[in-house]
């Protein structure tokens, strides 16, 4: 990530800016970090299908991009949501990968985790306490906004 490694010179060789202390390093960061998380729900969820679904639709004369599309995606389509919300929980509250790479610039880098973490150093604990209690909010709402369409999806579907 840094300017003389491989992703760091591909980087600025394409956008020329560096990735390092810049949001789009961040953010590749985070990605790559949280990658294991997502790559582990798809993987179960590839494998659950089974072959005998794809035969099926092979054998029906579907094309390959068709199969993709109308079978296998949708049929992972929990996987992709368990994916989604395991890289979200592990990148919001993510700390080391965003202090190494992104620094704690404000306006550029700084995010929330961070920020509690300079208050809490500077030993201002009621305003650690109230950014804690944003990100808890905030996280939960996503996590129940996830969980209300799922469910509805999964009443529509039934």
């Amino acid at each position: 990530m840094g300017s003389h490694g491989f992703l760091g010179r591909f980087w600025m060789a394409v956008t020329g800016e560096p990735l390092a202390f810049t949001f789009s390093g961040l953010v590749i960061a985070s990605v790559l970090y949280s990658l294991p998380f997502v790559v582990q729900p798809l993987q179960g969820a590839f494998e659950s299908m089974g072959r005998p679904l794809l035969e099926a639709a092979w054998t029906l004369g579907s094309p390959p991009w068709k199969t993709l599309l109308n079978t296998v995606l949708p049929l992972c389509r929990h996987g992709f949501l368990t994916a989604a919300v395991l890289s979200f929980a592990h990148t919001i509250g993510e700390f080391g990968v965003v202090l190494m790479v992104g620094g704690n610039l404000p306006g550029e880098t700084r995010v929330v985790s961070i920020a509690i973490y300079d208050q809490v150093e500077s030993l201002a604990y009621g305003q650690a306490h109230r950014l804690s209690l944003l990100l808890l909010g905030f996280s939960f709402l996503i996590l129940l906004l996830v969980y209300w369409k799922n469910r509805r999806g999964r009443l529509i579907h039934e």
